[in-house]
């Protein structure tokens, strides 16, 4: 982002699922949890909104946005903390009201089967990287793909990293980058 001199990114990780194609994004990621919470505001959270918005809506009309909550349950009504009150929800509602299918805060332990096995998401809005990646690795880990949004070029990569651990055993497999680079010649079509 810094090299293309622009502040407003997200990661998005994708897959195409037997139930359809999965867009998982973040409002923050390689930071710890206690940097990650403090980067849990309205602004940041309607800014991935928009950026998870933007890229889906290049492939579907209306994209079906769900928004996870910080803390267990989506906070319980601030039973569990006020972050899903006071700034998750009212980046849901802006959202809302510029036309965007947003809905939430959703309860991260559920709102994945919602999406996968009832079919009602095309994107998730994690808050975190441990709240979008976890349930991606386990539902693609091999095909994966690894988008930074919001930059003025397109930069797609495997989602599972570099497997240094693997590097020249002949163990790798191949389809990741093959739906990365895949993704990319899409996006750039578009």
């Amino acid at each position: 982002a810094g090299l293309c001199g622009v502040q407003r990114v997200t990661m998005m990780l994708t897959t195409r699922l037997p139930s359809g194609p999965l867009a998982v994004t973040h409002v923050s990621t390689h930071v710890s949890l206690a940097t990650a919470i403090e980067r849990v505001r309205r602004e940041r959270v309607l800014d991935v909104i928009h950026l998870t918005n933007d890229v889906l809506g290049r492939f579907l009309d209306r994209p079906r946005i769900a928004v996870c909550g910080l803390n267990p349950h989506a906070g319980e009504h601030g039973l569990f903390g006020g972050e899903d009150i006071e700034h998750i929800a009212p980046a849901i509602a802006a959202a809302v009201a510029e036309g965007i299918d947003a809905s939430g805060p959703h309860p991260a332990d559920t709102v994945f089967y919602q999406a996968v096995h009832r079919g009602r998401y095309d994107a998730i809005v994690c808050m975190y990287h441990d709240q979008g990646h976890g349930p991606m690795k386990l539902l693609a880990f091999d095909t994966g793909v690894n988008v930074t949004l919001g930059l003025p070029i397109v930069r797609t990569s495997v989602d599972h990293g570099t497997a240094f651990d693997i590097a020249w055993k002949g163990e790798a497999f191949t389809d990741s980058l093959q739906h990365a680079l895949d993704y990319a010649r899409m996006l750039v079509g578009t």
